[in-house]
């Protein structure tokens, strides 16, 4: 199996300002792109040449568990957002956020609290469990919630590259930003 880096669904300059497209050039273009050519390279001759992305993530470890987690995170991360999708999340979704974390606006608090306060790179994740209660975790590096169990449905990119071209070193001030971009649409399908 090769696997091929999906169009985006949008233009590269639909999320501006929230991400610039020169960003999206860089990250989506060139950094996603690298770990899917890695990825590729690597399954060759393997176990897992014939396998599905999850179940590589799930099984793998070294350099093809870290290709193959970023490829997905990068490609879940980017299908996330829209220029004009819904801001704030709707029906069971709504409902299993304020039950979780007691309202939207503390659980973006607490989302952003988490991916601001990874040390280094890697990711924060909104995820579900098995009997639907709804986390917050950190990922670090190409760390994935599937690897635990569980069922990714946002996440934030934390790695340096994601936001330093349009925010510097200000990683809280981008991780409020997205915001403004998230497909509740989206997020609430994966849920």
């Amino acid at each position: 199996m090769t696997y091929e880096q999906p169009a985006l669904p949008y233009a590269e300059n639909a999320l501006e300002p929230v991400i610039s497209a020169e960003t999206i050039r860089y990250h989506y273009g060139k950094h996603e792109k690298a770990y899917i050519d890695n990825l590729n390279r690597l399954i060759k001759g393997t176990e897992f040449e014939d396998s599905e992305l999850e179940d590589i993530i799930e099984k793998a470890d070294g350099p093809l568990f870290n290709n193959a987690s970023q490829a997905w995170n990068h490609i879940f991360y980017f299908f996330t957002f829209s220029p004009d999708g819904s801001r704030e999340p709707g029906g069971e979704l709504r409902k299993a956020i304020e039950r979780d974390f007691g309202s939207f606006e503390k659980f973006k608090d607490a989302f952003v609290e988490a991916g601001a306060g990874l040390f280094g790179s890697g990711w924060v994740w909104l995820s579900r469990d098995d009997e639907g209660k709804l986390l917050i975790t950190q990922g670090r590096n190409a760390g994935n919630p599937l690897t635990d169990g569980l069922t990714p449905l946002l996440t934030f990119d934390v790695w340096e590259h994601a936001y330093y071209i349009d925010y510097k070193n200000m990683r809280a001030d981008y991780l409020r930003r997205l915001w403004d971009i998230v497909d509740w649409d989206v997020v609430e399908s994966r849920y």
